[in-house]
Formats: structure tokens, C-alpha cells, sequence
């Protein structure tokens, strides 16, 4: 996938890729257009397929990797500490 849409773009500063996945951000909501078009016109001439049910367009913050990020800072999911805030306490070195 990183050689598809070239390392020049991670170098770049606007995206970031993570096994099949693509994040494309920018500040100028001109500039993230260009960009996704950029990646998006690598992706169709060697058939590499975009699951727009799987896209996520414009968003100030999102999930990756169980981590919420944004423009602001990053910051843990509240979901997940709340999982991890319901397990029993262990009393113990071997229920660790």
C-alpha cells in the first residue's frame, strides 16, 4: 500500500498509512481535497479498489488504532478506559 501511493506524501506531512489503512488531513480544506485526489488517482490505474462505506470525509477528530486523534491533541478513547475500568481488580502477581 505505501509504495502505491509513495512515500514522497508521508514526507509531505498530510497523511499517514497503516497497513490498509489511509488518513489524509490538512488544516486548508482546499489542500485535503487535492490530496485525496492525489492518493485517490494512484489507487485507480493499478485497480485498487476504495470502499466508500468505509470512508470517513472532513472529520475534526476520529478513532485510529484505539486512540482518538484531532487537531488539538491526542487523547485515549472513552470507551476503552471504561472497559478496562469494569475488570475486577487482581489480588495477585499470577491473575495479571
Amino acid at each position: 500500500m505505501m509504495d502505491i501511493v509513495s512515500q514522497e506524501k508521508i514526507l509531505e506531512g498530510w497523511m499517514v498509512v497503516y497497513i490498509d489503512d489511509i488518513m489524509i488531513y490538512n488544516k486548508a480544506f482546499g489542500d485535503y481535497v487535492q490530496y485525496i485526489d492525489r492518493v485517490l488517482s494512484k489507487c485507480t490505474p493499478i485497480n485498487l479498489k476504495v470502499s466508500i462505506k468505509k470512508c470517513n470525509f472532513g472529520q475534526q477528530e476520529l478513532l485510529a488504532l484505539g486512540d482518538k486523534v484531532s487537531g488539538l491533541s491526542p487523547s485515549i478513547d472513552q470507551n476503552k478506559v471504561a472497559e478496562v475500568l469494569q475488570k475486577p481488580m487482581t489480588r495477585n502477581i499470577k491473575e495479571m
